[in-house]
C-alpha cells in the first residue's frame, strides 16, 4: 500500500518541473503530438516523460485511445495541485526577475474593487513614480477569494475591507473609512435635490446588485421604509464597468460603497444624494503579515498608509 510520505519522498528525489508541464499540457490538449509541439519536445520524449511519471507515482494517469489521451480519475485529482505548483513557480520566476532586473523587488498585491477605486487608483501610480524599481502585480478579488489567495501564499499584501476573521499570522490596519451612498447621474431628476425624501427615492427606478452582496441587503433594508416597492432595472450585476455605464446613461439610482464610486463622484460623473445612506461599512485597509513583510511590500504599505492619512 502506498503512503503519502513515500510518494512525497519519491517526488522530491526524482520529480522534475518538466513532469508537471507535460502532465498539464497533455490533460489540456489530449494529444502527445500537440503537447510536443506546444512545449518544444519530441513526441517520443513526451511519451517517455509520461511513462516515467506514471512509474514514479505507480498509477495510470492517462487512458490511451485512437485520437490521443484522456486523463484518468487519478490524474484529475492531481491536476489542481500541478496547476498551483506551476503558478507558484511562475510567480517565483517573476519575483526573481523583477529583483534582478530592477534592483529593489516585487510585490504581489491583491485588492477589492472598493479598494482599487477608493485608494489605489490615486495612490498606486504615485508610488510607482517614486519607486520605479519596484514592480507591483495587482490583482482584483473579493472576500473569500482574497482569503484563499492568502492561504495559498500567493499574496504579499492585500488592500480590502476588514474581514470578519483575520487570517492567522496576519494583521489588519484600517486606512480609509467607508459607508453606503445613494448615487445617480448629474442629469437625474433628483440630482438637484441632493437630500431627497424617502418618498422621492421610492418613486424612481433603482439599479440593484446581486442578493449575496451587503449593498443589496442594505438596499432591501432601505426599501422597507419606502411607501411602495420601487421599480428596478432588469440587469442585476456587480460588474463595475456595467454599473458605471448604466448609471451614467440612464436615470437610475444605486446604493453603493462610497469608496467604490469615489472616482466618479470626484470627476463629477455621478452625484451623491444625501438620503438613505447613513449605514457605515467596515473600513478599507491593509491586510499584511504580522512579521516577515518584504522590503518592497513594506515600502508600498507605508506609502498607502501615508496617502490615506493625507487624504483625510
Amino acid at each position: 500500500m502506498q503512503t503519502p510520505s513515500a510518494l512525497l519522498n519519491r517526488l522530491l528525489a526524482r520529480g522534475k518541473f518538466r513532469h508537471i508541464q507535460v502532465l498539464l499540457f497533455l490533460a489540456e490538449l489530449g494529444s502527445v503530438q500537440r503537447t510536443a509541439q506546444a512545449i518544444g519536445m519530441t513526441q517520443s520524449s513526451v511519451t517517455q516523460t509520461l511513462a516515467y511519471l506514471e512509474s514514479l507515482l505507480d498509477i495510470r494517469l492517462f487512458d490511451r485511445h485512437a485520437r490521443g489521451v484522456r486523463p484518468t480519475a487519478a490524474c484529475a485529482d492531481l491536476l489542481p495541485v500541478a496547476r498551483q505548483l506551476l503558478l507558484g513557480l511562475a510567480d517565483g520566476a517573476a519575483a526573481l526577475a523583477a529583483r534582478q532586473n530592477q534592483g529593489e523587488g516585487y510585490v504581489r498585491l491583491i485588492a477589492s474593487a472598493s479598494a482599487v477605486h477608493g485608494l489605489l487608483l490615486d495612490a498606486l501610480p504615485r508610488f510607482s513614480e517614486c519607486h520605479p524599481n519596484i514592480q507591483v502585480r495587482l490583482e482584483e478579488a473579493e472576500g473569500e477569494d482574497q482569503l484563499l489567495a492568502i492561504a495559498r501564499g500567493e499574496v504579499d499584501l492585500a488592500i480590502c475591507r476588514e474581514p470578519a476573521v483575520v487570517p492567522e499570522g496576519w494583521m489588519f490596519d484600517p486606512l480609509r473609512g467607508d459607508r453606503f451612498v445613494v448615487v445617480c447621474r448629474p442629469g437625474h431628476p433628483l440630482a438637484g435635490a441632493r437630500a431627497p425624501s424617502v418618498k422621492a427615492l421610492s418613486s424612481h427606478r433603482w439599479l440593484l446588485l446581486p442578493a449575496s452582496l451587503s449593498a443589496r441587503r442594505r438596499f432591501d433594508e432601505l426599501a422597507e421604509r419606502f411607501p411602495a416597492m420601487p421599480a428596478t432595472y432588469p440587469i442585476v450585476t456587480r460588474s463595475a464597468p456595467m454599473l458605471w455605464q448604466l448609471l451614467q446613461q440612464q436615470d437610475l439610482l444605486a446604493l453603493l460603497p462610497l469608496n467604490l464610486v469615489r472616482p466618479l463622484l470626484d470627476a463629477g460623473r455621478l452625484v451623491h444624494l444625501r438620503g438613505g445612506d447613513a449605514h457605515p461599512l467596515a473600513p478599507i485597509g491593509a491586510l499584511r503579515p504580522a512579521s516577515g513583510l518584504g522590503a518592497a511590500a513594506a515600502r508600498l504599505y507605508e506609502a498607502l498608509r501615508a496617502h490615506a492619512a493625507g487624504a483625510h
